[in-house]
């Protein structure tokens, strides 16, 4: 599941102090998310990709909620 704010942020390394609140807000979203989806209990993952080498393809910042199944290590 892709969460994605409103606000246009390229990526982390442009937060801004004021971009607090929001990516706060994000979190409490996915965590809401996931509950929802019935994948709070057994674990998630979230993920935010930043930049090129990060595997960044979007420039709008958002988050990755992975879930469902075991996550294996190490992560490709």
């Amino acid at each position: 599941i892709l969460i994605v704010p409103n606000k246009h942020i390229d990526s982390v390394n442009v937060l801004e102090n004021e971009d607090e609140q929001l990516i706060g807000h994000l979190f409490t979203v996915a965590r809401q998310i996931a509950a929802q989806e019935g994948v709070a209990q057994n674990g998630y993952r979230l993920i935010v990709n930043t930049n090129a080498h990060g595997g960044q393809t979007i420039f709008h910042l958002h988050l990755h909620l992975l879930g469902g199944s075991r996550m294996r290590y190490p992560m490709g």
